[in-house]
C-alpha cells in the first residue's frame, strides 16, 4: 500500500510548525478569495462586466488563467517566492473577473445560499483531509480520470445541444452533482498533501514558502469548482 501521505516525518523547519504552515497556505487561499470576491463585485456595480462580456475580452482573461495556473503549476521550483505570490493574486484579479457573471445571472440569495452551502462542504473534507489517518495519495488518479471523464461528457452534451438540439437539462444537474463529489474529493486529497509538503520541504524555506502558495491555489480551485456546482445546482432548484 501507498504510505506516500501518511507515514511522513517533519522535520524542524525554518518556516514554523506544521500547523502554523497550514495555517499560511489556508490564509493564502482565503486572501485569493477575498480578492476573487471584491473584483467580482467591484466588475458588476461598476459596470465593467458588459465591457469584458460584450467585447470578448473574457476569452482573453480566462486563456490567461489558464497560462497562470500552468505556470504557477509546473514552474514552481524556479519561481521567487514573491513572484509566485504575484501570480497568485493576478489569477484570483482575473478569476473574478470572469465570476462577474454570476451575479449578473443569478440572484443574491441563490449566491448567498451556494455561498454558505459550499463553504460547509469545503470545510468538511479539509478537515476531513487533515484528521484523517487513512492514506488519500491514491485518490488523486482517480480524481483526475473522473474530473476528465465528466469534461468530456460536458463537452459532449454542450455541443449536442448547440448542434443536435439535445435538451441537457436533467444531464446537467447530474453533471453538477458528480462534479461537485469530485471536487470534494480533491479538497480532502489536497489539503492532507499539504502537510506532505512541509515535509518534503521542510528544511527549505524558499520552497516551502513557494509549496505553500501552490497549495493555497489548489484548495482556491477546490472551493471555487465546489462553489460553481453548487450555484449550478440551486440556481436550478430555485428557478423551477
Amino acid at each position: 500500500m501507498d504510505t506516500k501521505y501518511t507515514n511522513i516525518a517533519y522535520a524542524e523547519s525554518p518556516y514554523g510548525t506544521l500547523n502554523q504552515y497550514m495555517s499560511r497556505t489556508f490564509g493564502w487561499m482565503f486572501a485569493g478569495l477575498l480578492v476573487t470576491f471584491g473584483v467580482a463585485i467591484g466588475t458588476v456595480v461598476s459596470g465593467a462586466y458588459a465591457l469584458l462580456f460584450n467585447s470578448g475580452l473574457i476569452f482573453v482573461t480566462t486563456i490567461a488563467e489558464l497560462v497562470l495556473v500552468m505556470v504557477l503549476s509546473f514552474r514552481i521550483e524556479k519561481l521567487q517566492p514573491n513572484t509566485a505570490g504575484a501570480l497568485f493574486f493576478s489569477y484570483a484579479v482575473l478569476n473574478g473577473l470572469n465570476f462577474s457573471v454570476y451575479f449578473v445571472v443569478y440572484q443574491l440569495s441563490t449566491l448567498l445560499l451556494a455561498f454558505l452551502v459550499g463553504s460547509v462542504y469545503f470545510g468538511i473534507m479539509a478537515l476531513y483531509g487533515i484528521r484523517t489517518a487513512k492514506d488519500l495519495s491514491g485518490w488523486g488518479p482517480m480524481l483526475f480520470g473522473a474530473l476528465i471523464t465528466l469534461l468530456v461528457v460536458t463537452l459532449a452534451g454542450t455541443l449536442g445541444a448547440v448542434f443536435f438540439g439535445w435538451n441537457f437539462g436533467a444531464m446537467d444537474l447530474l453533471v453538477s452533482a458528480v462534479g461537485l463529489l469530485i471536487f470534494m474529493g480533491f479538497t480532502a486529497y489536497d489539503t492532507q498533501k499539504i502537510k506532505y509538503y512541509y515535509s518534503v520541504y521542510g528544511g527549505d524555506e524558499a520552497m516551502l514558502r513557494k509549496s505553500s502558495i501552490i497549495g493555497a491555489l489548489q484548495l482556491y480551485l477546490d472551493y471555487i469548482n465546489i462553489l460553481l456546482y453548487v450555484i449550478r445546482i440551486v440556481g436550478r432548484n430555485s428557478r423551477n
